[in-house]
């Protein structure tokens, strides 16, 4: 089931499937590494949601939830 990186409980894994939005936060993402296929492990999300905290290509990187809305994911089965 598809969903967005915004959506996934912390200590989950999963893979990206596709980067929304356009222009400068598209490529800002793409610069950070998060490109399709690439997974993503949720350490920890703020109380209120925002920011998410992840380990991508084996370093930890926080994004905006507004950011994480962007990305298209898919639970990695255990």
């Amino acid at each position: 089931m598809e969903k967005t990186l915004d959506q996934i409980e912390v200590k989950k894994s999963v893979k990206v499937l596709k980067i929304g939005g356009e222009g400068r936060i598209r490529h800002h993402l793409f610069d950070l590494g998060v490109t399709p296929g690439v997974e993503i492990y949720v350490r920890k999300v703020a109380p209120l949601g925002d920011p998410v905290e992840v380990t991508i290509r084996g370093y930890e990187l926080t994004l905006r939830k507004s950011e994480a809305q962007l990305i298209s994911v898919k639970e990695v089965e255990e």
